[in-house]
Formats: C-alpha cells, sequence, structure tokens
C-alpha cells in the first residue's frame, strides 16, 4: 500500500504554516516503512499531481479557516476532503482542490483520504506559528499516526540521540 502524508501550508503566514510544520514533527518523530512518503507541499499546486498518483492513502495536514475558534482541530474523510477543499478557504487549497479533480479526472484519485487540520489564529506575515496553534502540533502528528495505525501502517519511533 502506498502512502503519502503531505503537510500543506505557507510557513511564512504564521499558523498557515502548521500542516508543513506538523509533517516536519512526524518525519522527525518517526521513522517512515519504505511505502510510506511524507511530503511537503507547501503552496505548490500541479507540482503535487505525479508525487500525489498511484496513492492508497492520502493524510493531508493543513490549516483549515472555517469559522471554529483558534486551536479547533478537525478530521474529515474520504470524499468530505476534497468538498472540503472547494470552498476555497485559503489560496494553496484551491491548488489542491485541482490537484485532486484532476487525479479523478484521470482515475487515479487516492482510494483513501484524511484530512487533519486546525483553525488558525493568525495568517500575519510571520515565520512563528502563535502558541495556542503551535501547540496543537503534537495532536496533529498523534492523529495521523492513529490514522496511519487504523490503516495498518505501523509507525516506529526515533530513538533520541544521547
Amino acid at each position: 500500500m502506498r502512502t503519502v502524508v503531505l503537510g500543506i501550508g505557507n510557513i511564512i503566514l504564521s499558523d498557515e504554516g502548521v500542516g508543513v510544520r506538523a509533517a516536519e514533527a512526524l518525519q522527525a518523530s518517526f521513522e517512515m516503512p519504505e511505502d510510506v512518503e511524507v511530503i511537503d507541499g507547501g503552496t505548490a499546486g500541479m507540482e503535487l499531481l505525479e508525487p500525489l498518483s498511484g496513492v492508497d492513502l492520502l493524510v493531508v495536514l493543513d490549516a483549515v479557516k472555517d469559522g471554529r475558534s483558534p486551536g479547533t482541530v478537525i478530521k474529515l474523510s474520504d470524499d468530505e476532503v476534497p468538498v472540503f477543499f472547494r470552498a476555497r478557504l485559503s489560496p494553496h487549497q484551491v491548488s489542491i482542490c485541482d490537484v485532486l479533480a484532476s487525479l479523478e479526472f484521470i482515475g487515479d484519485r487516492p482510494k483513501d483520504m484524511v484530512l487533519i487540520g486546525v483553525e488558525p489564529d493568525s495568517l500575519e506575515l510571520g515565520l512563528e506559528m502563535t502558541p495556542a496553534i503551535a501547540a496543537c502540533v503534537p495532536r496533529m502528528v498523534d492523529m495521523a499516526v492513529a490514522e496511519l495505525a487504523a490503516r495498518g501502517v505501523q509507525l516506529k519511533e526515533k530513538v533520541p540521540c544521547a
């Protein structure tokens, strides 16, 4: 089974980069099996078409702005994911919608999709996330690990150096 964990977002817009930061934290904390790839999708658009082709499981980590309280973590699955991105909640999500639509058009849509997102507090220019949103990164990582495990993908925690 080919699995991709995709962190998306713009890291120069404070909390907008939470998906990328969560993907980095996942990769820093766990060894990935050879059939699991963690991708920093940043604000990429159609460049993701090839890396997302032939994927059995796609786990998307992202900031999701839909009017909830800042720091609210949400999970959407399967058909809810592309519908959510059609809402055009941020500039990079339009591109992800286009990628998912293109994959569906060519018959190569991921078989299973999960979105783990957090409502941002600030989208102001800045490299640092707000403390409340930065505190959500470990929960996003834990949720991603749980989603992978529920589908038979076991990650091994990296041993910290002494």
